[in-house]
């Protein structure tokens, strides 16, 4: 009979110091160990990505979020991909810092710029080209004014001279 009491108040008996002593280590103030400190008040950043042709969604798109603090320290990057829908959304960057975002696509041009991050969310719409035509120094351009086509052409009129003996 006493052998059937201890066998059943043993358990309860591990169950009550198992308590009493998980209790007894969340209380400790002893100084060893870390101290738990709450993490700071994210900003939730949604980002779409469309063609400026028709806006339509480009789906996976890489977005590249490279979080910036007020001290102006670069913490890393983080990526994601683009959901049918065109949109990456991401919530760990702190609110009060600043967020460089970069956008590659797949037969679209390059994108990439800044963006503060004064309250806890952030809707960005980014729109996205095709590519244009690669510059050529063998091709000439109005653009950059008419200096070197005048200096081809004196160049070009003007007889090489013989050196005089």
């Amino acid at each position: 009979m006493i052998r059937a009491r201890i066998r059943y108040a043993l358990p309860l008996l591990a169950a009550a110091l198992l308590v009493v002593f998980s209790l007894h280590a969340q209380d400790d103030t002893s100084g060893r160990g870390r101290k738990y400190k709450a993490p700071p008040p994210t900003c939730k950043i949604s980002v779409t990505i469309l063609k400026v042709t028709d806006g339509k969604p480009i789906e996976d798109a890489a977005v590249v979020f490279h979080p910036i603090d007020k001290a102006g320290k670069d913490h890393g990057n983080l990526e994601l991909k683009t959901n049918e829908d065109g949109k990456a959304v991401i919530s760990v960057i702190p609110i009060g810092n600043t967020v460089r975002v970069q956008v590659i696509a797949d037969g679209y041009q390059t994108y990439g710029n800044s963006y503060e991050l004064p309250t806890d969310t952030k809707d960005i719409v980014i729109k996205l080209h095709r590519p244009g035509r690669q510059y050529s120094t063998y091709e000439n351009h109005p653009d950059q004014g008419s200096q070197n086509q005048d200096q081809n052409n004196q160049q070009g009129s003007q007889p090489p001279q013989k050196p005089q003996q």
